[in-house]
Parts: structure tokens; C-alpha cells; sequence
């Protein structure tokens, strides 16, 4: 069973004395299913009625009518032949987005029976076109951020040493090798569950993951035709594509900033891309990063401009197994790739760890990959380096310029000690910049 750190943010919700039901949004085969049924639900409630509307489109007829939640719940009774009661079970509406009635009704049993317990989940909330805003409590699941990689790997030592940030040479070694591991893997929970497996040899681990990653792929642009709506879903497609074959094009430098001609035939400004775009970010595909233009002040999200940003996938395994990076590839970490891949990494670990969008910093020649907003308010530069020899001149120029209190480097190797301002850490600590 893979363990999410999501999990304890559902005990905080069931324990409330009074709850607004719970909308669990993410990308398509995240495990928002399985976390919520299987794992929340089986171990937490006496039973669990789960609805799924994509999978049996007739359950729709249960919010027909009246979505009085007691109406809603003498519908369930006669379903399934049972005696409900929503404080002892949890309802699931399962993809719920394919039933806008279902969407509807979270406000009702919001103000109707607070305290029930009724959750839902769906990978095309952010297309749907009402919402109850304010009537939810809503989380996002992310594919398996690094530190739920060591778990999923069951060494529990290591897992120990990882959270109290241990240095050493071992602890090193055996953290990098599983970092390598999840540039190759991902998170996507079929393909990490595939590679724990035990008694297989790494070609059939690998090659097992490489299918479950193409199968994902080509269901992600399945999906496009359906939910595209207005937007032309071979579009969509090009822009997926291309965000992959963008972030290759910058070598082993820092990621670029999105370009948007060449993507698509005649279509060459924000404003012609702009639709495909933002329905991959609404779907949870892909990631912003804005490029901050002169000093980085809060809020940041008022400095950042909206036609300038750099794009990511929404996985790092993916994003290898759409530029044919094989396992070798990942392990001997060859110049020509590492960069993108370890700044994804980072991006996809912020998004999970301190918040969405993330935001970097520009000024003429010099360019960092991320800055982070610490809890005192403070802006400070968080610089991304693959390998181990590094050279920061941007991350020197910020200091001279702004003068932060704090600064950070991210590198190929097991960090070291603070010098003046500034902290070198190893690459997969990205996650601890919660804490500054």
C-alpha cells in the first residue's frame, strides 16, 4: 500500500466537529481513488459509498431531482439497499466532474449537514464551468513527491535520516542513487508501485515502468478530445508535446521561458496559446514558473507578468519517458539533460511543499531559478545546480544587488557548510525550504 502525506490532512478533516465536504482535485491516475477509498475510506468509516460518474453515468440520476441532502440520501438508500448514515460512512462522489448535479449538491450538504462526511475527487475540477467556491474544502494530490519515493521504498532508516537531514557520505550515496531512481520513475503511483516490486531484475523494473508511462501518456491525450471543449484538443496536443522539447532545448542550462511560436502552425503570441495553455494547468499536466523582472518584493504574484512564464510538466518520470530518456540515461546524468530535469524536479517538489504557481527572478543577463518566499516575508534566491562543480554567478549577483539574508544552492552532491549568506544543499532536500 503506497502511503501519502496527503492522509494526514484527511484525519484533520474527519476529525472537525463540523466539515465542509472535501474535494480532493488532481491530474488523471494520481490515486486520488485509491487514497480516498482504500486507503482513507476502508480504514476510517464503517462503510464507503462511492459513486463513480465516469465509470456508471446512470448514478447522475441520483441527483436529479431535489439536492436536499437528505433527498440525496434516501436516493443512495434505495441504490444500494442500505441504511446510509453520513456519520458513521463516508459518500465518495468519484469524478465527480463528469455530473455538474453532483458538483451542485456540495453546497447543500455544506449547509444542510455539516456534519456529514462526504468527499469527492475529480481530474477535470479546474475545467468545470460553476463551482461552489467557499462551500468546499479543497486539497490537491500531486504524483508522489521524493520523500513519499523513500517511502514507498520501505528503508526506514534512510527515510529517518533523509527527514533530520543527515549528512554523510552514505546517507549520500544512497539518497542520490534513489534521486537518479525517481528522475527515471516519477511519481505516478502505478509506476512507483511497479518498481518496488520485489524479484524482478532492474531491465524487466524498468521496461514494466517505460509501458505504464506510455499507457498514462496516451490516455492523458485521450482525454484532450474529450474534455477539450472549446478549445481544439489537437492544440491542446501540440502544446503537451512541446513543453517536453522546450525544457530539452536548454541543455544544461536553466530552463527558458515558454515560447510560443513554433507550437502551433500560424499561431505565435500568448494570446493565440493561451487557451491550450491554461486548460493543461487547469487539468494539473503542466506547471507555470514566472520569471520575476527586478527586485523580487511581495507580493509576488502582482510582479509576475502573465505572458511570461516557463513551463513543466506535471512529473519528472513523465517528462523523460516523453523524451525517450531511458534508465541509463537518468543514472550517468549526462550533461545534456540533467539541468531541466533536476530544475524540474524542484519546481514539482515546491509545488507540492510550499505552494503553486513558483516564481524565479531575472535582471539582463542574469537569471535564478526559483525564489522562495520564507515565513518571516523575506524573498530570498534559490539557485538550481545539477553537478556537483558548480559556478553561481547569477546566485552572487543577487546577493550584491539585493543583499538577502538567506540564500540557497541546490547541487549534485551532499551540500556542505554555510558560507556567509549562503546554504549549499544536495538536490533532493529541495522539499526543506518549507521550513525557512
Amino acid at each position: 500500500m503506497l502511503r501519502r502525506l496527503l492522509e494526514d490532512e484527511l484525519l484533520k478533516w474527519k476529525r472537525r466537529s463540523a466539515r465542509k465536504p472535501l474535494l480532493l482535485d488532481g491530474a488523471r491516475q494520481v490515486g486520488k481513488t485509491y487514497l480516498l477509498d482504500r486507503v482513507f475510506g476502508q480504514r476510517e468509516f464503517r462503510r464507503v459509498y462511492r459513486l463513480d460518474f465516469r465509470q456508471d453515468p446512470s448514478l447522475a440520476g441520483l441527483f436529479s431531482g431535489s439536492l436536499d441532502p437528505h433527498a440525496i440520501v434516501s436516493n443512495l438508500e434505495l441504490r444500494f439497499n442500505a441504511s446510509v448514515d453520513l456519520d458513521r460512512d463516508l459518500l465518495f462522489l468519484d469524478e465527480v466532474g463528469d455530473c455538474q448535479r453532483a458538483v451542485d449538491s456540495l453546497k447543500y450538504f455544506a449547509e444542510g449537514l455539516p456534519q456529514a462526511f462526504v468527499c469527492a475527487s475529480g481530474s477535470n475540477i479546474g475545467l468545470l464551468e460553476s463551482f461552489p467556491v467557499g462551500q468546499v474544502w479543497q486539497l490537491r494530490l500531486a504524483p508522489l513527491c521524493f520523500e513519499e519515493f523513500l517511502m514507498a521504498a520501505g528503508l526506514g532508516r534512510l527515510l529517518d535520516a533523509f527527514r533530520e537531514r543527515r549528512r554523510g557520505s552514505e546517507v549520500h550515496r544512497q539518497l542520490w542513487s534513489l534521486l537518479l531512481d525517481y528522475y527515471f520513475v516519477g511519481g505516478m503511483p502505478e509506476a512507483v508501485a511497479s518498481w518496488f516490486q520485489d524479484g524482478q531484475r532492474v531491465k524487466e523494473r524498468t521496461e514494466r515502468v517505460q509501458r505504464i508511462q506510455e499507457n498514462l501518456i496516451l490516455g492523458y491525450e485521450r482525454d484532450f478530445g474529450k474534455y477539450a471543449g472549446p478549445i481544439p484538443a489537437q492544440h491542446i496536443s501540440a502544446v503537451f508535446s512541446n513543453v517536453p522539447r522546450q525544457l530539452a532545448a536548454s541543455q544544461d542550462g536553466s530552463v527558458r521561458r515558454f515560447k510560443f511560436s513554433g507550437v502551433i502552425a500560424k499561431k505565435k503570441r500568448y494570446r493565440d496559446l493561451c487557451g491550450p495553455v491554461d486548460w493543461l494547468e487547469a487539468a494539473g499536466l503542466a506547471r507555470k514558473s514566472y520569471p520575476i523582472l527586478g527586485k523580487p518584493e511581495p507580493p509576488l504574484a502582482a510582479r509576475a507578468r502573465q505572458n511570461i512564464f516557463k513551463l513543466f510538466p506535471f512529473d519528472v518520470g513523465l517528462l523523460g519517458r516523453m523524451l525517450d530518456l531511458s534508465y541509463a540515461d537518468q543514472r550517468e546524468q549526462a550533461s545534456m539533460h540533467k539541468g531541466y530535469i533536476a530544475e524540474n524536479f524542484v519546481q514539482n517538489e515546491l509545488c507540492v511543499h510550499v505552494g503553486y504557481p513558483t516564481y524565479g527572478w531575472e535582471q539582463a543577463h542574469a537569471e535564478i531559478e526559483f525564489v522562495h518566499r520564507c515565513r518571516n516575508g523575506a524573498v530570498i534566491p534559490v539557485e538550481v545546480k545539477s553537478g556537483s562543480r558548480t559556478r553561481a554567478r547569477s546566485l552572487q549577483s543577487f546577493i550584491d544587488r539585493y543583499r538577502p539574508n538567506q540564500a540557497v544552492k541546490l547541487v549534485g552532491s551532499q551540500g556542505g557548510e554555510p558560507n556567509g549568506v549562503l546554504q549549499t544543499w544536495p538536490l533532493y532536500e529541495a522539499m526543506f525550504l518549507r521550513d525557512l
